[in-house]
């Protein structure tokens, strides 16, 4: 049977977990242990389950079946309700195309949702599997914050390394398609930054919530994590304005190029616009045209030419035109 639950890990207070079933994770009771669901909210069953028997207040259900969300902690009676995101490393995905986790946390019982997967929480299974997981509800929602923070790293650094290889570009003078991978590095660092500032003011508050089961201890590593996003978010805005500062060069390499390009067919012209003036005068179809009876006069017209172009090119270089 098809319920959305995609897992159940009834926790033993020492680092590990045993996976439950869908009948198993129904019948639980807070003095079972502490118990972790993570459900994926497009699926029916689940949905009906939240929302009816989940002992959830209606607001609660509703935030976790919402599909669209903001970064966010609220509490709720002696309750958390959260919402998370993380960078989407899918395949054929891209990061900025952020993937959202909804939380409700008690002391004793976690339910999660989603409609990606998030591989922090595939992380954080097999912690749980090996035993190396958290011990607590409150342990649980600080290691998978964690994690999401941790796995921006590759993505932030990656951002640093395609500006490092763009500004190189810049410099060398390719730039076939430097205008249009910059334009998508901007709009990749800008959306990503639209979502970890509020991320970070969801960790902030999350530390100032004051509800009982949340250790000073825990409130020590959410702080760490809290400074690990907002270096991130440091450099994901260097990212940003060095690409801001680089397509600004690459536009005025762009446009000396098409201003030398001007200059030279405004010198061409220059030249020949004499030249043209002299051969059109002198090819009108009527009567009284010089050296049309002298077999030498093409070539003393020529001759002319050639000295007018000759003035020409010093008074240009005269000017410093040339």
């Amino acid at each position: 049977m098809d319920t959305g639950l995609i897992h159940a890990y009834l926790l033993d207070g020492k680092g590990g977990g045993r996976p439950l079933s869908w009948d198993e994770a129904r019948a639980w009771t807070p003095s079972d242990g502490r118990l972790w669901l993570h459900f994926d909210y497009t699926d029916p069953v689940a949905r009906d389950w939240i929302s009816s028997n989940a002992g959830l207040e209606p607001l609660v259900a509703e935030a976790l079946l919402t599909e669209e969300t903001r970064p966010r902690t609220t509490s709720i009676g002696d309750g958390l309700l959260i919402a998370l995101r993380g960078v989407n490393l899918n395949p054929e995905s891209q990061p900025e195309d952020m993937v959202s986790i909804r939380l409700w946390v008690e002391e004793a019982r976690i339910i999660s949702t989603r409609k990606r997967q998030l591989l922090s929480v595939g992380d954080l299974c097999r912690q749980l599997d090996a035993g190396r997981g958290p011990e607590t509800c409150a342990d649980l929602l600080v290691e998978l914050a964690d994690l999401l923070v941790w796995r921006m790293s590759d993505t932030v650094d990656s951002f640093e390394d395609t500006i490092d290889e763009l500004e190189d570009r810049v410099v060398a003078g390719a730039s076939s398609t430097l205008r249009f991978d910059l334009a998508m590095l901007r709009k990749q660092t800008i959306t990503l930054r639209r979502y970890l500032a509020p991320e970070r003011e969801a960790l902030a508050r999350l530390m100032v919530e004051k509800v009982g089961w949340v250790t000073e201890a825990n409130r020590i590593r959410l702080r760490e994590v809290s400074d690990r996003l907002l270096r991130h978010i440091e450099d994901i805005d260097a990212v940003r304005e060095r690409a801001a500062v680089t397509q600004e060069e690459l536009m005025s390499r762009i446009s000396e190029q098409l201003n030398s390009r001007m200059y030279m067919l405004s010198i061409v012209a220059a030249i020949f616009l004499p030249l043209g003036f002299f051969t059109g005068l002198l090819g009108i179809n009527v009567g009284g045209i010089p050296g049309s009876e002298n077999p030498h006069a093409f070539l003393i017209f020529s001759v002319l030419l050639v000295v007018t172009v000759a003035i020409q090119l010093l008074v240009f270089r005269w000017n410093k035109w040339l």
